[in-house]
């Protein structure tokens, strides 16, 4: 067993949840799953486990400012924390790789990135973007996470990460519809990060990118140009990217090779997700022009006006 904690975070994930923790446990001193609270049988099943504790806190809208409430205000006393979702599993090779080099690590690493593999209807998605390298682990106090309501990113108070070699995977049991259902979720709240960062709406760390990282913080070498391709995607025009992204992601880079799951996978979410952001954005904006505002030049009663739209109709408070 390591010198490490696990902070799960869930919400009614009955279906996965036994699975993450016949994973972590093992390697784990202590697992806190903070939970939002679970309407289903979550927390019961955590209760078989002897170094598992159940922590109820409310969902505050966002993930990172849920796992940012839970470094700040449980007792971690371990040297590493490690954070996964409960739909989420390390494979046996990165369990080996961990508990091999984590005890020799030298002080300056400080946060470890992992290489994501995404297993959709059963099956490996071996090209279009994998490998996705997240920072996962980190020293217990030198890293949380950037306060963004998507696309959230761990960040370094001091010391450099280390990527390791092996994966973790991404491997969610729910149906294709509730997946889709999730990511009309995800689209609004993309659709509100990419409005704020383009018309300037939030005036706390809400949606905090790199630009906003103090001197002292650093974000892991792949999240930064993960960060600056995004940059460079919302650059570009509406409904024709999400279309060039699914082309990129199929043909370019071999998307076509994973068959069927492979194809599904690829329209969901580098083509369907991509174009529902941009529908989002193109709803809020039309909604401003009716309304008699420019958004070549949006004042400040137009930015109330967009946040406003974001809050009645997303539910998300910038």
């Amino acid at each position: 067993m390591l010198d490490l904690t696990t902070i799960i975070l869930t919400y009614n994930e009955e279906l996965h949840i036994r699975r993450c923790l016949e994973n972590v446990c093992p390697i784990s001193k202590k697992v806190y799953v903070i939970d939002s609270p679970s309407t289903d049988s979550t927390v019961d099943i955590c209760k078989e486990f002897p170094n598992v504790e159940v922590v109820v806190h409310k969902y505050p809208g966002n993930q990172a400012a849920q796992y940012n409430w839970a470094i700040d205000n449980i007792k971690i006393d371990t040297e590493w924390t490690l954070r996964i979702d409960a739909d989420e599993y390390l494979l046996p090779e990165l369990v080996k790789e961990i508990v091999d080099k984590l005890p020799s690590l030298p002080k300056e690493i400080t946060g470890i990135e992992f290489k994501r593999r995404h297993i959709f209807m059963g099956k490996w998605v071996k090209h279009g973007i994998y490998p996705v390298v997240m920072m996962r682990m980190c020293r217990t106090g030198c890293g949380r996470y950037a306060d963004r309501i998507m696309d959230e990113h761990m960040v370094l108070t001091q010391g450099k990460s280390v990527v390791f070699e092996n994966d973790f995977c991404d491997h969610s049991l729910i149906n294709v519809s509730d997946y889709c259902r999730k990511h009309l979720d995800y689209a609004q709240r993309e659709a509100a990060v990419v409005l704020d960062e383009t018309y300037g709406l939030s005036k706390d760390d809400i949606v905090k990118g790199m630009s906003d990282l103090r001197e002292d913080e650093s974000l892991g070498k792949e999240a930064e140009k993960k960060h600056k391709k995004k940059n460079k995607y919302n650059s570009l025009p509406l409904f024709w990217r999400s279309f060039a992204y699914f082309i990129f992601r199929y043909v370019l880079k071999g998307g076509f090779l994973d068959g069927k799951e492979g194809f599904v996978f690829a329209f969901i979410q580098g083509w369907w997700f991509r174009t529902m952001v941009d529908v989002k954005i193109l709803e809020a904006k039309k909604s401003l022009e009716q309304k008699g505002y420019s958004l070549k030049s949006l004042g400040s009663e137009g930015k109330n006006e967009l946040k406003k739209y974001i809050k009645e109709n997303w539910n998300i408070s910038l």
